[in-house]
């Protein structure tokens, strides 16, 4: 597929705007010079509504949207468990974990494992998450996103590669946090826009231009089999999605690792004016977490009508764009890339912070801010270099990348949920408990893959997270720490939510058990 010349001036219009709104908020004060909070905290100042954006915008890059929607080709409705009950984790976020983090002015994840366990734990899961971001996570957005550009754009791979990256390093280097979440909201309604033509489009030729809700009872009608949120044992696909246990099993622990417990992603809370300002934030992004499947999950169902015999799920989303016409192919293909660039400018943003603040300024003598960004920017830098070179050697043989985050993460995924929730919850804790439960994790999850081999991957976490839990608390029991190692406090913190925030929570509640209900 080739883009029209109206398609690649749209899309040049879209690079050259975000760049310039990237440089406009990245301003700074006459007589000010950025410190590290104002660089990789955005001076601890965001809004609600960039906060919600810029959630939803790290999120959602190319392997949510043509890995989720080639999973809505392959499974149907309920891969859309993913980004449903993440509106459900972002709640308890929202209510229970953001309270601890901003009474304690927690900057990063790894800072708040040293205030609460020790100095070992922080250090050896900040090289950690420098590894997971850097080889796992930032390889694969630019990777995947190089695919999407090559089969929409006929772009050549490599060159989309190093494109991507640099342009998503170029655009944030110079006003960090600030600029990524002050541009994600463009980003994110851009985003929206694009899925909602695509799914709009892609009905209304189903229904043979006779409506978006005849397109839709057509497409139930005809693929019944993809309109089930609760898979049974008798389902092909019930090993990646098991049945009940999306529900009450292992999907809790990635949820609460991905969305309470990952830089990338709760950086840009930790970023908020307050604690309100933070939990409208987190609210706003949740409601439109419900609205996700609707633009990435529906274009591949769809798919299953207009595009029957595709050789490749993950071929659904970029089939679909090829049915659009001139002028709306270029508008898709911007939000395309606007997904990508805004969840690789997030993790580089990241990968700065923890490298920073959790690495180099514990090296030595006290750095200064001027420093300290500047060695941010570096960080940044040498962190897309990396990724660029490695995409291709780590992920090119790969038919299914997403599985190869799945699989890498999913060994770590227990260990980190059960340090973060008894750290924030039972005061007994110790560090030496938090070691065991992370190496634990991992040598008990691929005990599992090896020895129970039919285990579901979501199972496989649950029973993890049982294990490693026991060990955490076993070893912290045999060992107690000293009181004054523990420095978090939550003696004086505020669980109780405004009722905006409480009115909010019941209608996200709601409209799930809505959802479930209706597709069950």
């Amino acid at each position: 597929m080739q883009l029209a010349a109206l398609d690649i001036g749209i899309v040049i219009a879209y690079a050259i705007g975000l760049f310039a709104l990237a440089q406009w908020v990245s301003r700074d004060q006459a007589g000010h010079e950025k410190n590290s909070t104002d660089y990789f905290l955005a001076s601890k100042n965001l809004p609600w509504w960039a906060i919600g954006a810029s959630l939803i915008a790290a999120n959602i890059s190319a392997e949510q949207i043509v890995g989720m929607s080639g999973s809505g080709y392959a499974i149907g409705l309920a891969i859309a468990s993913y980004e449903w009950m993440a509106a459900l984790t972002l709640l308890i976020v929202g209510k229970w974990f953001l309270p601890i983090f901003l009474r304690n002015q927690i900057y990063t994840m790894p800072q708040f494992l040293e205030q609460r366990y020790g100095t070992r734990i922080r250090t050896l899961m900040a090289v950690f998450w420098l590894g997971l971001y850097i080889f796992v996570n930032l390889t694969s957005i630019i990777w995947l996103g190089s695919i999407a550009v090559n089969k929409v754009a006929g772009v050549d791979q490599n060159t989309a590669i190093v494109a991507l990256g640099l342009f998503a390093l170029l655009y944030q280097l110079r006003g960090g946090l600030r600029a990524v979440a002050m541009t994600d909201i463009v980003q994110v309604t851009l985003l929206v826009l694009g899925g909602l033509l695509v799914s709009g489009l892609t009905l209304q030729k189903i229904s043979g231009g006779e409506g978006i809700v005849n397109g839709f009872r057509l497409l139930v009608e005809r693929a019944p089999d993809h309109f089930h949120m609760i898979l049974d044992q008798a389902s092909p696909y019930y090993k990646d999605l098991p049945g009940i246990s999306v529900l009450i099993g292992g999907m809790w622990i990635a949820n609460l690792s991905y969305w309470g417990f990952n830089q990338y992603i709760i950086q840009r809370a930790l970023a908020a004016k307050s604690l309100d300002e933070a939990q409208r934030g987190v609210m706003f992004a949740a409601y439109l977490k419900l609205l996700m499947p609707t633009i990435i999950v529906l274009p591949g169902i769809a798919a299953v009508m207009l595009a029957p015999n595709l050789s490749r799920p993950d071929e659904a989303y970029p089939t679909m764009m090829r049915l659009l016409p001139t002028g709306i192919v270029g508008l898709v293909f911007a939000a395309l890339v606007a997904a990508i660039v805004a969840s690789t400018a997030s993790k580089i943003n990241s990968i700065a912070t923890i490298f920073t603040l959790d690495i180099y300024n514990k090296l030595g003598a006290p750095k200064n801010e001027a420093t300290l960004v500047r060695v941010g920017r570096i960080a940044a830098v040498v962190a897309i270099v990396i990724a660029i070179a490695a995409a291709r050697p780590l992920l090119g043989s790969f038919d299914q990348a997403f599985q190869y985050i799945q699989e890498y993460t999913g060994f770590f995924t227990p260990g980190i949920v059960v340090i973060f929730l008894l750290g924030l919850f039972w005061k007994q804790a110790t560090e030496l408990g938090a070691i065991a439960a992370t190496i634990g994790s991992f040598v008990l999850s691929l005990a599992l893959k090896i020895f129970w081999a039919d285990l579901p991957f979501m199972d496989r976490m649950g029973v993890a997270f049982l294990l490693a839990l026991l060990l955490a608390v076993v070893f912290s029991l045999i060992r107690p720490a000293q009181a004054d190692v523990n420095l978090i406090r939550t003696d004086d913190v505020r669980f109780k939510t405004l009722t905006p925030y409480n009115i909010g929570s019941v209608g996200v509640v709601l409209i799930l058990i809505a959802f479930y209900s209706a597709w069950w």
